[in-house]
């Protein structure tokens, strides 16, 4: 495997435990773990609405509560695994502990390098709707205090 090869693979495994550590904190309502995978001015889309980092814990708190299963990610490096950037669709089966409802989707992602390794800059929900339908929800489904 040539060096190329291996730091390749290595910004992958590191991409993959980021999601990983992504779903886990998010299944565990641990708001500082969902919030360290981000970029400062990093961003979640759902909802019609984008929240920027500091939105995160009330984003976090009004969340349903379960289990956050995904599915391996399908990651683009730009480059040849030396750049700094990457892409990603990574999918999603929610299931809410009170009546194990389950919600399916996926996440469209942007990566970036930082001195803390990888992290995710954006990530947008698209949820699978029983009609067959793919979008991101209606408009002001979460409501902030103060708004």
């Amino acid at each position: 495997m040539s060096r190329s090869d291996t730091s390749r693979n290595d910004d992958l495994i590191e991409i993959e435990q980021l999601l990983a550590k992504y779903a886990v904190t998010m299944t565990k309502g641990d708001t500082d773990g969902v919030v360290s995978v981000f970029t400062p001015d990093g961003t979640y889309s759902a909802f019609g609405e984008i929240y920027p980092l500091d939105r995160f814990p009330q984003l976090v708190a009004a969340a349903p509560k379960g289990l956050f299963l995904t599915g391996t990610a399908l990651i683009d490096l730009d480059g040849d695994g030396g750049e700094d950037t990457a892409t990603g669709t990574q999918p999603l089966c929610f299931i809410d502990h009170t009546q194990q409802d389950m919600r399916i989707g996926y996440y469209d992602d942007t990566y970036v390098r930082t001195d803390d390794g990888w992290r995710l800059r954006t990530r947008a929900m698209t949820f699978i709707r029983r009609n067959g339908e793919h979008n991101s929800g209606r408009p002001h489904a979460i409501s902030f205090t103060g708004e």
